[in-house]
This record gives structure tokens, C-alpha cells and sequence, in this order.
């Protein structure tokens, strides 16, 4: 965690070394949930180690798994964490996990000892929306064989981590689709 904090040139170690003070070390199986729609977001985990599938269910109750979150990044219920709503979202653990937890008390304690940390944290929502961002518009401009080829591309250990059933509803397919396009590619 100190690693990944001192690469962004923010903080003092003074800083680091009371947020390493402030966070809880848990561990969670693999099919265990960090949140289930319906609760209230209270704390934002980093992952040391695992990884993680987010997902709702659509109205027809399909599971739609929109994202997935490995070792070294931050995972939370982010609109429930801010709104203090319940949130629509789950997240549930692919394999076994380590983090670190947070509540958001403790931010907040943060965010009022250093104006550092909110320029941190303001730093780190920017990242996540122009992720999110890219994520929308490659599921709205490109073709499901130019999101495949995407992902061999760019996050090969996808391919390698997930069941085909959550990586054909992360790019949109069935897995059906899914099978047809690896079928084409490979040849």
C-alpha cells in the first residue's frame, strides 16, 4: 500500500504512515461479497491481492458484470460509498482476497487533517471516471470482435482469470457469441 500511495507524489510519509494506522487487513474467499445490493457502502477496500467481479442484475434478473478489480487498486460501491444509498451493485470475490479496509469516518478524518488527501482522492475519482468513461464508449462504438480483440490486447490476464460467462457479460455477448469470436480469432 505504501508503494502504490508514494507513486502518486502526494503525500508526506508522515501521511502515509497514519493511513497505514487507520486501515484493517481482512481476507475473503473465493464467492465471498464485499458488498450485495441493498447495503449501504461504509468502506473502500484496496486489493493487495485477488480479484474481484462487480456486477447488477438486470431487469429480466441476468447477472451483467460491468467490471472487475485486481491487486493493487482501489474496490468500492462508489455512488452508494458517496450518497450513503443503498447500493444497486455487487461485488464478489472471484478467488481468494487480501485488502485493506477504510471506513469512510476515517476519510473523512483524513480529508480534514491534509489537503493533500483530497487532492489525492480527487485525483483518484479522475482516473476511475476517464476509465469509466472508455468503458462506455468501447461498448458503444465497437463491434463485440473489436472489444474481444481489446482485451487479448490490453488485459490478457482476463482471458486467463475469468469464466467465459462473466467475460462474455462484461463485453455485452453471450457466451455463445463469446465462443464464436474466439473461434475466429484463433483461426
Amino acid at each position: 500500500m505504501r508503494d502504490y500511495l508514494e507513486t502518486f507524489n502526494i503525500l508526506t510519509k508522515d501521511e502515509i504512515d497514519l493511513f497505514e494506522k487507520k486501515v484493517t487487513f481482512k481476507r475473503l474467499k473465493k464467492g465471498d461479497f464485499f458488498i450485495k445490493e441493498g447495503q449501504i457502502s461504509k468502506e473502500v477496500g484496496f486489493v493487495i491481492s485477488g480479484l474481484f467481479r462487480s456486477f447488477y442484475y438486470s431487469s429480466s434478473q441476468e447477472e451483467v458484470t460491468y467490471c472487475f478489480t485486481f491487486s493493487d487498486t482501489f474496490v468500492s460501491a462508489y455512488s452508494s460509498f458517496l450518497s450513503q444509498e443503498k447500493t444497486v451493485e455487487n461485488i464478489q470475490a472471484l478467488t481468494d482476497i487480501e485488502l485493506l479496509t477504510i471506513s469512510k469516518d476515517e476519510i473523512l478524518k483524513l480529508e480534514q487533517s491534509s489537503t493533500n488527501w483530497l487532492r489525492l482522492f480527487k485525483f483518484i475519482a479522475e482516473q476511475e471516471y476517464i476509465k469509466m468513461e472508455k468503458r462506455i464508449f468501447l461498448l458503444q462504438k465497437e463491434t463485440a470482435k473489436q472489444r474481444y480483440r481489446d482485451l487479448l490486447n490490453n488485459q490478457p490476464e482476463l482471458l486467463q482469470l475469468i469464466p467465459l460467462n462473466y467475460l462474455s457479460s462484461y463485453l455485452g455477448i453471450t457466451q455463445r457469441h463469446l465462443s464464436r469470436i474466439r473461434k475466429m480469432i484463433s483461426n
